[in-house]
């Protein structure tokens, strides 16, 4: 084993795309911060792979990479077959499950059998997948569960009508993989005190095996610009277009409201589905000169996009964390935020808060900044104040060592 001060450390995930998700942004953010306190870091993942900076290593688990954007559920030809992983993949793709986080976790169990001796902890960034259970033998392992996807099966079947509900149930199906392997992996990080009763709640994770660390945000690229001019009526929002979870819906039928009486413009950091619900709402809205969707900017761009909006947006039903409402403030753009899941715990009084799926409500508040600079500014104060004083990377990494070497000792013990 290393040295008690520095930890070669494994971090793996199933799917780690660069600009959101969340998850490539946690590993790319936690893995710098953790080399620059002097550990070792290696990064495990499947497509599409993470942006890592100087000083990480990664290594390739490939699946088939069946939900790339450009060919979403595509069939994949005879010499692209490796072994039986891959055909349990295309197997479940194909009877409307979602196998990555099953097949990724035996890939990754295959790879570190190779690498006994290499490492002193592994990292799981909510795969949660039964090959775990088999690195868990060779390796201490930390857990980490940002929200319970329980929470998002929910809410996504509420919304379902028909033979989407039955498909959607199916989809949702490897839930039930993560609600048997999280409770016997210990300790489990989590990122707010909503996320931590979820877990417990639906995952049946006891609270004593739980850490929780808030996530961190980037100040290279989110803080204030006060040398660049905002743009007169701008609001920014960045969700998954198309998730329900996420709220867009609500935030255009708001917009649409205040349209009809305000010049303002919304700028959401996604990429809608083509012919999907979200841009069929926005024609049914008639928002097509008031709206557009940016994918695939920088950390600088969205940076510089975020602070230089007036006003800034997270409408989620729910939400375990929410990095982008920690980035929106750390820029100083005044935010509106539901009142929903970890939202409350993490922008305190430094935020506008509303009621999840409350369009009148979010388009009144909406209103109302956009017509008081002053409040525009004592928020967005307020917002970078907070982020300032909790919200840092290097203290996030500082704090997830701690939980390795936790889980180390476990692991001797049960040897």
């Amino acid at each position: 084993m290393a040295g008690a001060e520095s930890l070669r450390v494994a971090l793996l995930s199933y799917r780690s795309k660069p600009t959101c998700g969340g998850q490539g942004v946690y590993l790319r953010h936690l893995s710098r911060e953790l080399v620059g306190l002097g550990h070792s870091v290696e990064v495990f993942s499947g497509q599409p792979y993470p942006e890592l900076d100087e000083g990480v290593k990664l290594t390739k688990v490939p699946s088939l990479d069946l939900y790339r954007d450009e060919d979403p559920f595509r069939t994949p030809g005879l010499r692209e077959f490796r072994d039986w992983i891959d055909v349990l993949e295309v197997g479940t793709m194909w009877t409307a499950g979602f196998p990555e986080p099953l097949t990724f976790s035996l890939r990754a169990y295959r790879e570190l059998k190779k690498r006994v001796g290499d490492f002193d902890v592994v990292q799981d960034n909510q795969t949660l997948g039964y090959g775990l259970l088999g690195i868990q033998k060779l390796f201490p392992v930390v857990g980490t569960i940002h929200h319970p996807i329980s929470v998002d099966r929910r809410i996504e079947l509420e919304a379902a009508e028909g033979i989407k509900k039955l498909t959607m149930r199916r989809w949702y199906g490897f839930v039930r993989m993560q609600s048997h392997v999280a409770p016997r992996l210990s300790p489990i990080l989590t990122v707010s005190e909503s996320s931590l009763a979820d877990i417990h709640r639906d995952f049946n994770v006891p609270q004593a095996n739980m850490r929780l660390i808030p996530l961190g945000v980037d100040t290279r690229y989110f803080h204030p610009r006060p040398h660049l001019p905002k743009r007169k009526g701008s609001i920014v929002a960045v969700a998954s277009a198309d998730s329900p979870m996420k709220g867009v819906a609500t935030l255009l039928r708001a917009v649409a409201k205040l349209a009809t009486e305000r010049d303002v413009n919304l700028t959401v950091v996604s990429k809608p589905t083509p012919g999907g619900p979200t841009e069929k709402l926005v024609g049914e809205l008639s928002l097509h000169d008031r709206v557009r969707f940016v994918h695939g900017i920088s950390d600088e761009e969205l940076g510089e996009l975020i602070a230089t909006s007036e006003i800034s947006v997270v409408p989620s039903l729910y939400e375990g964390f929410s990095l982008p409402a920690v980035e929106h403030m750390a820029c100083g753009t005044p935010l509106v935020a539901s009142r929903t899941g970890a939202l409350p715990e993490v922008v305190g009084d430094a935020a506008v808060q509303v009621a999840p799926g409350d369009a009148e409500e979010l388009a009144a508040v909406l209103r109302r900044l956009h017509d008081s600079p002053e409040e525009r500014e004592a928020v967005g104060r307020r917002g970078y104040d907070r982020v300032m004083e909790r919200f840092t990377w290097r203290v996030v990494a500082k704090r997830t060592a701690e939980t390795y070497r936790e889980a180390i000792e476990r692991h001797k013990t049960r040897k």
